[in-house]
């Protein structure tokens, strides 16, 4: 992939065939109200995309233990390697107007965000000792710590941050995982921003994707699987967690003390 004429683009994850769909939706809103933007897309199926101008597809099957939600990661990593800003959006997004091309990003991980403790106790109270004991082991201020909105959020490079940012995130996927949390990935994300020194902002840029954006929400919308898919489901979580506990014998005392 050659160096692209835009500094940013859009990112997100595509697994499975309804999340494929909608990023064929999306792709054509971004080539109606946003020519010359790519979309780079993280997928079980990458050929699925050959047909769609504005998609660069790679192979990526679902890295997380239940979800896939901290899976965004490794979309990021892939476009902030030829884009100097990487703009995730969630697959189930719609775009309803034009895109300008001279959209300011100031560098670091723009987006919303609330006080963590705040969020924590009132949507996720079960997850406030875990992500203490995260807070701790990074040696960062819990109380500190921004959550941050999972389905519109922006990162530009700033000096190597943003590749420490990514790596504390991984680290951090698989230590909740670890531990049965599955999801809240903007937990995670708030606190590895803090690790890196990041404050968490808005900017104008942000504040017009979203007013331009519609989001579905998709992933609340579960159907029923056949017996066939939920016994494919089931061993494939326990090999997803089975590797993540071999892979963090690698670092125990990090994981596992």
């Amino acid at each position: 992939m050659n160096i692209a004429e835009k500094s940013f683009c859009f990112c997100t994850l595509a697994l499975g065939e309804k999340y494929r769909l909608m990023v064929k939706e999306l792709a054509n809103d971004l080539q109606q109200y946003s020519s010359g933007t790519k979309l780079i897309v993280g997928t079980d199926k990458p050929n699925d995309f050959d047909s769609e101008p504005n998609i660069i597809a790679f192979k990526l099957n679902q890295q997380g233990v239940l979800h896939c939600y901290n899976d965004k990661r490794f979309v990021l990593e892939k476009a902030l390697l030829n884009f100097k800003t990487a703009i995730y959006i969630d697959a189930d997004t719609k775009i309803v107007e034009t895109i300008p091309n001279d959209l300011l990003f100031p560098a670091g991980l723009i987006g919303c965000h609330k006080n963590m403790f705040e969020h924590i106790t009132r949507y996720r109270p079960q997850d406030v000792e875990k992500l203490t004991k995260m807070s701790l082991k990074l040696n960062i201020k819990f109380e500190e710590a921004q959550w941050i909105g999972e389905s519109l959020f922006i990162i530009t490079k700033d000096a190597g941050k943003e590749q420490d940012f990514l790596k504390t995130w991984s680290k951090l996927a698989t230590y909740s995982e670890l531990r049965g949390m599955y999801s809240g990935e903007g937990n995670i994300m708030g606190l590895a921003a803090a690790k890196v020194g990041w404050q968490i902002n808005k900017s104008e840029s942000w504040d017009f994707l979203k007013q331009i954006s519609q989001h579905l929400d998709a992933s609340r919308q579960r159907s029923k699987q056949a017996f066939w898919s939920y016994f494919k489901s089931k061993l494939a979580y326990h090999y997803r967690l089975n590797k993540i506990r071999l892979l963090a014998l690698k670092d125990f005392s990090f994981y596992y003390l």
